[in-house]
């Protein structure tokens, strides 16, 4: 269901697949019992196309005398260009065309001036999720495509990700107790406009996009170059499917070497990763210590830090040393035989 990584080939056949036979109904297979479903649509082509591709897949369901769940559009004005309540509006204006209930969801307040892409990111779904849950609806779906995927795996290779970050983006994830689906992830941009152009749609064209004061495009204006030099989008989205398989590995190793190390008090016993580098069981323990910082609320750990706090832990382990520390708002202590407690740390946020 949803694969990140399906049908990411070269836009020509991407396009032709888009228009096949049941394409659609490909695209947002699993979804069919969702209940509701808010489409984020900014207006751009590939918001624009999942709109479009969104009311084919109803028209088939309908076909088939199947019912579609409640499907709704969400354009959120982050309140940054002079256009964009306009463009927001149009987005409702266009909903309706397609047989959707619109809504323009705002940014308020004042700005931040730094890190304003991010904090627009964050404020966008904070926005969206929002809306979802007052509506009923359980899934948000946005229009990422195979580009944006290749620039997400470059963006976390030059940050030095892991796996689970090399892995890309998640076809479909939990977010504040809804589901984030992603059903373009497999899909060029050229398709994605080809697709609007081909049916007459008219779409907005974001003038960030290509502003060089922000990191992605940045590195969008760098993408030819680096197809010239073999690491284009194919080239990322085939490192992202190798990384993708080597986290679900290490995830269910990680997974099955948590469950035997649990107590029956909720501690882990640890003393079976001493040694642990030398058997390959590093890896399992991060894994193992981050999901127990998350597990009493801590907040998800910089893979950095993370791995800091598990080299002193195997050294910890492997001497048979008690050990303290604090992450993501997690207080650890380790005993000297290997026995590691976590609670939420009160008082001071994490180091």
């Amino acid at each position: 269901m949803l694969d990140p990584f399906a049908g990411a080939g070269d836009a020509r056949s991407a396009a032709r697949g888009l228009d096949a036979p049941g394409a659609a109904e490909r695209l947002f297979a699993g979804l069919e019992d969702a209940g509701g479903l808010v489409l984020a649509v900014s207006g751009g082509p590939d918001s624009i196309a999942l709109m479009l591709l969104a009311r084919r897949w109803r028209e088939a369901l309908a076909r088939d005398g199947r019912r579609a769940p409640n499907i709704r559009v969400a354009a959120v004005d982050h309140g940054l260009r002079a256009d964009s309540r306009k463009e927001a509006q149009a987005v409702v204006v266009w909903a309706a065309d397609a047989g959707f209930d619109g809504a323009v969801l705002a940014w308020e307040g004042e700005k931040p001036a730094a890190r304003l892409q991010e904090r627009a990111r964050r404020a966008r779904y904070a926005l969206l999720f929002s809306h979802a849950a007052r509506v009923g609806a359980r899934v948000v779906a946005t229009a990422h495509h195979a580009d944006d995927q290749a620039e997400t795996i470059l963006f976390r290779l030059l940050r030095g990700s892991g796996p689970s970050g090399l892995a890309g983006m998640a076809a479909l994830r939990e977010r504040d107790g809804l589901l984030h689906a992603r059903p373009l992830l497999g899909c060029a941009k050229a398709e994605l406009v080809a697709l609007c152009e081909n049916e007459g749609h008219p779409f907005f064209i974001d003038p960030s996009n290509a502003d060089p004061r922000f990191a992605r495009a940045r590195l969008r204006a760098l993408m030819p170059l680096l197809e010239a030099h073999g690491l284009g989008r194919e080239a990322l989205l085939r490192l992202g499917r190798r990384a993708a398989r080597a986290q679900a590995a290490l995830a269910r190793q990680a997974q099955e070497l948590g469950a035997a190390a649990r107590r029956d008090d909720g501690a882990l016993d640890l003393s079976g990763f001493a040694g642990a580098p030398g058997e390959g069981l590093e890896e399992a323990l991060l894994r193992v210590a981050g999901a127990q910082i998350e597990a009493v609320g801590g907040a998800p750990a910089r893979l950095d830090r993370l791995e800091a706090l598990t080299d002193r832990l195997a050294r910890a382990i492997e001497r048979r040393e008690p050990c303290v520390a604090t992450l993501g708002g997690a207080l650890l202590k380790l005993d000297a035989q290997g026995i590691l407690r976590a609670r939420r740390e009160t008082g001071r946020r994490g180091a």
